[in-house]
């Protein structure tokens, strides 16, 4: 009983709160609102037994994605009117996309009710062992038999980050560069100052 308690209240919260994302005429209130939906979806999947992908949606989407959404929706100097003058340009292009959306969906719900395609019989080999929870399951595989493929996307990763540092660098005239090996043999007397200044003559800087 608890557990359809949860899904539709799950489920009525994604909704629900999908729809705002994209009714909000705020920018900013669309994003919060994008959290909401991503959370109430980390809900189902613990619902259904998917702690991982549960987690994942909590970590990477809603404290990475969402939250870059955020920050950058922020700091831009968003112009409403230019984006209402958008809409109506648009708008013939937008009903284009919402009719075949819609085709779309129709014909996926009468290809579902046919019945679904038959892709092969399973052999039950990679099914979850009894007993161990999802996460486990998806770290033996991870770490056993696709070991060498996660190590090397985790390197391309890194080329990826390095490459977008590289790229971002620039030199930039009248900034002082750190000089690390000065800050680590610097001494405590040498960072810090007692100052001791005399009533109402305030403080040198």
């Amino acid at each position: 009983m608890i557990q359809t308690i949860a899904f539709y209240l799950f489920a009525t919260l994604v909704i629900a709160s999908g729809a705002v994302t994209i009714l909000a005429r705020n920018p900013v209130h669309s994003v919060l609102w994008l959290i909401l939906a991503f959370f109430n979806a980390a809900g189902l999947m613990v619902l259904v037994g998917a702690e991982f992908i549960a987690m994942l949606l909590v970590i990477v989407y809603v404290g990475a994605v969402a939250v870059l959404f955020l920050f950058v929706v922020m700091m831009l100097d968003i112009d409403f009117a230019e984006l209402r003058a958008g809409f109506i340009r648009n708008f013939p292009l937008g009903i284009v996309l919402a009719v075949v959306l819609l085709a779309e969906l129709v014909l996926g719900i009468g290809a579902y009710r046919v019945g679904g395609l038959v892709l092969g019989t399973p052999d039950g080999a990679a099914a979850t062992p009894e007993g161990v929870s999802n996460i486990a399951a998806i770290g033996a595989l991870l770490y056993g038999r696709y070991l060498f493929l996660f190590e090397a996307a985790g390197l391309v990763l890194l080329v990826a980050m390095i490459g977008a540092i590289v790229l971002t660098h620039r030199e930039r005239g009248g900034v002082r560069g750190q000089n690390i090996s000065r800050q680590v043999a610097r001494r405590p007397d040498e960072a810090t100052v007692n100052a001791r200044p005399e009533v109402g003559k305030g403080v040198q800087l």
